[in-house]
């Protein structure tokens, strides 16, 4: 059978051993062992002619090849029981179990490279550092409860009785609540109730005591109360603080 073999670089004699058996759609059970070594040595001599750096790998494998097909070609005998038998294990089998594991690796290999390729067009936001968050006292006397509570009656003092609480989509996003709490703090302290003094809603209220919260975490101001459901006095904090 004419075999012209493809000139190519080859990750090791393995990979073109694989090669050769899948361009032949050979059973890789049943290798026939003299087509093999002769498309191999083929391979070997072509790479010499044009200069190709072979390794001692591919010397190693043609050697093994050529010992598989001399004991394919002569009976070959063991003792068992003291008795010169025939041996009838096939030559082959050691060479078949690693061009199996050499292509279970193949394809492990194959998916780690795909998982690195698909992590790589991946961004991750790291985990933020609060350690130092509780030194800072960013909430003088108050606690999540007390926050609530005082927010709470902030809303119930600013309604009447008889008035519905509207929650409508306002214009009035948490940039512009921070962007007015931080200008209003120029001036001096605030009390969040001065920020509802004009054109209450829930909705408004509700931005800015998120934009307060923000503005806590960032380490903008601080939120201080006196008693228990009283108003939250917002202070800015120095810059060097």
């Amino acid at each position: 059978m004419e075999y012209n073999v493809n000139i190519k670089e080859y990750e090791g004699p393995m990979d073109l051993l694989v090669d050769l058996i899948k361009k032949n759609e050979i059973d890789i059970y049943d290798i026939p062992i003299h087509t093999i070594t002769t498309q191999f040595l083929d391979y070997i001599n072509q790479s010499k002619i044009l200069n190709m750096e072979i390794t001692s790998d591919f010397i190693l494998m043609a050697s093994t090849l050529i010992e598989i097909k001399s004991k394919m070609l002569l009976p070959l005998y063991k003792f068992e029981d003291d008795e010169l038998v025939e041996d009838t294990e096939d030559p082959r089998k050691e060479l078949v179990e690693k061009i199996l594991e050499y292509n279970r690796y193949k394809q492990i290999s194959k998916s780690l490279k795909e998982s690195v390729e698909y992590e790589n067009k991946t961004f991750y936001k790291f985990q933020e550092d609060f350690s130092e968050i509780d030194e800072l006292d960013l909430l003088k006397n108050l606690d999540v409860d007390s926050l609530y509570k005082a927010f709470r009656n902030i809303i119930l003092s600013k309604k009447s009785k008889e008035e519905e609480i509207d929650i409508e989509l306002e214009k009035f996003s948490t940039k512009d609540a921070s962007n007015e709490i931080l200008s209003r703090l120029e001036v001096g302290n605030l009390y969040f109730s001065d920020l509802l003094e004009k054109n209450f809603t829930v909705s408004r209220t509700i931005v800015y005591f998120l934009s307060l919260l923000e503005l806590i975490k960032l380490n903008a101001v601080l939120a201080r109360q006196t008693n228990n459901f009283s108003d939250i006095e917002i202070i800015r904090r120095a810059a060097s603080e």
